[in-house]
């Protein structure tokens, strides 16, 4: 008896260990769509929204949530190739494609890159003015100096980059829920008749593609294959199949956020 147990503590030891290895193999893949979605909520995407709200009320609803859907798909297929190979996607595509086509695409992520953080610093610089009336040059300033530091943190690991992240999606997430609430009651019926697919004019098909090219992004297709590259891999196809179902979970709440 007392040999059986004996022979049993270890083995119950070891699976424990095994699970919370797994376990944190799955939480190691908890953060990239929050790092992704950073772009999603640069003040260009807020001005083409508030403009289509403020025009056409609810008529737009339906673009906004294709859009998301779309991208959210786009987000998830980027994220299971970097799991799928171990390479994110612009090694992918270089060592796949022609070299002119390679360079193509190489041309169209920087120059939506620098346009994307162009309005994101400018933004950041018109915000700490509008709200602590601080001029816009020593704005910028702030503005450079907090992108750095908190560029920095990935020097120590990804996991305080995107914690960092996080915490700021989440000011902002509550700030756009105060907005909400204090811009008084919804009209539900209102909102369930934006979801019909209809234009009225081209003002309002112009602000649809506003949205969704505010919404797909290639730089950001790019970044995700690559954050989840950067993981350990996960061993055999159940513990891939559990990775899969943390990304999709990831995405959701990213974008629902």
């Amino acid at each position: 008896m007392s040999t059986g147990t004996s022979t049993a503590a270890p083995a119950l030891a070891q699976e424990a260990v095994l699970r919370r290895t797994v376990r944190r193999r799955r939480l190691a893949f908890y953060g990239p769509a929050f790092v992704a979605a950073v772009a999603y909520v640069d003040p260009g995407n807020f001005a083409t929204n508030f403009q289509a709200g403020a025009r056409h009320g609810y008529l737009l609803v339906w673009v906004l949530v294709s859009a998301c859907a779309v991208a959210m798909f786009i987000q998830y297929l980027s994220a299971k190739t970097g799991l799928a190979t171990g390479r994110d996607l612009p090694t992918l595509c270089r060592d796949n494609f022609r070299r002119p086509v390679v360079v193509g695409l190489w041309a169209q992520a920087e120059v939506v890159a620098m346009a994307t953080d162009l309005a994101e610093f400018v933004g950041a610089a018109i915000g700490l003015y509008l709200l602590f009336g601080i001029p816009m040059l020593p704005a910028a300033l702030i503005t450079a100096v907090v992108s750095f530091a908190i560029l920095a943190l990935q020097r120590r690991g990804y996991r305080p980059f995107e914690l960092e992240i996080v915490f700021l999606l989440g000011v902002i997430a509550l700030g756009f829920a105060y907005t909400l609430v204090a811009a008084g009651r919804q009209s539900p019926s209102e909102l369930a008749s934006g979801m019909l697919p209809v234009f009225h004019g081209t003002d309002s098909a112009v602000l649809a593609i506003g949205i969704i090219g505010a919404t797909v992004m290639p730089h950001v297709i790019y970044l995700h294959s690559a954050l989840t590259a950067q993981r350990q891999a996960p061993e055999g196809p159940a513990e891939r199949k559990r990775v899969l179902r943390t990304l999709r979970v990831d995405i959701t709440a990213a974008a629902t956020c």
